[in-house]
């Protein structure tokens, strides 16, 4: 297929729209069910590359949920226990393959972001992530290919419409890449440096001692970051991305949001949350929205007078700040990546409250020495990869 006509660009209005190869080849994807957009390409063009790349890095199968160009989540499929299973409603499911597991965690680190995202998979989607699929409300996916009981399960998404697109896991793009903004056509060298742990070599802090697996995830959040909107933040524990602040103007916002994310991420395997009584009528996105007021500032509106009937059995008790606080203290060993420097060492401070040991971030800062000092005083391990990764 040389090109493939969209229904229009980024918005109605902007017709006529298409994407086609500049050189006159095949389009390395092929469309095996509905109709994917401008946007549904951008993200799965992203995607692939994303978890291609965690693939590559970790030798383990990878998966991510995508919206408006930037990653929800990102994760390997790691077997998940009883928890887990739980807090990404996935205990129904019986034991689920590591690509199913790793769609499971990506989907289930902000599931109000991942609502309708566009999926990513690096390697073949069988049957079982088929399954889960199936009952996400998600707009398409993306996969170097499909076993035939999974494509008839998506198949039959979205009244037949779901985007299905099987791309070469051969495909490698050019060197230089283009785009044309406002008439004005933009060229540069394609970011295809390779994320290793040769990036962590370099530890600038008192404490030098990085596991393994606080390396895993410093490459995780490091890869994640490369397709995510800049400027942007990412914590990363357990194999998968947790929080990610994407395309804010300031660093110590992007560390706020993705720090707010990941806080919730880990407030919903508070008791709390887990056992709220949600009546069997309840469908999974309102249980998701309901979830994210109740822990938010928000908790008045689900558990105010008569709002609390429409959702629940019994009316749950208030999650309190000191509850919180004394929950998320409990969070240890996050790790966090950065896709250009710390300016300042409020980043750091902010990042300690939610867990964060592991640092990762490419230094170069005229204030790097406040910002070590910072990490120093909570002990944390920083690592200047000397590597920016913005991401536009």
């Amino acid at each position: 297929m040389k090109e493939l006509e969209l229904k229009y660009g980024c918005n109605p209005n902007q017709k006529p729209s298409r994407i086609y190869m500049q050189d006159g080849s095949d389009l390395p994807i092929e469309v095996l069910n509905g109709k994917p957009g401008y946007i549904n390409l951008l993200d799965a063009f992203n995607a692939w590359q994303l978890v291609s790349e965690l693939r590559k890095a970790t030798g383990i199968p990878a998966a991510s949920s995508f919206k408006h160009v930037s990653p929800a989540g990102a994760a390997l499929g790691l077997s998940l226990d009883e928890l887990e299973r739980r807090i990404y409603q996935v205990d129904d499911l019986g034991d689920l393959s590591p690509q199913a597991s790793a769609y499971a965690r990506a989907r289930g680190a902000d599931r109000m972001s991942s609502f309708g995202d566009f999926v990513a998979l690096s390697d073949t989607c069988d049957e079982d992530t088929a399954r889960l699929l199936k009952r996400e409300v998600s707009d398409g996916i993306i996969a170097p290919d499909y076993s035939p009981e999974a494509l008839a399960i998506l198949k039959e998404k979205k009244k037949g419409g779901y985007a299905v697109i099987r791309i070469d896991r051969d495909y490698q793009p050019a060197a230089e890449e283009t785009k044309t903004v406002f008439g004005v056509t933009f060229s540069q060298g394609r970011n295809d440096l390779p994320i290793d742990e040769k990036l962590l070599e370099n530890i600038v802090t008192k404490n030098r001692v990085l596991p393994e697996e606080a390396k895993r995830d410093l490459l995780i959040a490091l890869i994640t970051l490369k397709y995510t909107q800049s400027n942007s933040v990412c914590y990363a524990v357990g194999g998968q991305a947790i929080g990610i602040g994407a395309g804010q103007q300031s660093r110590i916002h992007c560390t706020r949001l993705a720090g707010d994310k990941a806080d919730r991420w880990y407030l919903r395997q508070a008791p709390q949350v887990l056992d709220l009584p949600f009546k069997d009528t309840v469908r999974r996105p309102d249980r998701d929205n309901a979830i994210d007021l109740y822990l938010g500032e928000d908790a008045d509106d689900v558990l105010g007078e008569g709002r609390w009937q429409e959702l629940f059995t019994v009316r749950p008790d208030p999650f309190t700040p000191a509850e919180k606080r004394a929950w998320l203290d409990r969070n240890i060993g996050v790790s966090l990546g950065s896709d250009a420097f710390f300016p300042f060492g409020d980043n750091i401070e902010r990042a300690a409250r939610s867990g964060v040991s592991y640092v990762a971030e490419p230094g170069g800062s005229v204030r790097d020495d406040h910002v070590i000092a910072a990490a120093d005083r909570h002990e944390m391990v920083m690592c200047f990869t000397g590597l920016r990764l913005f991401h536009h």
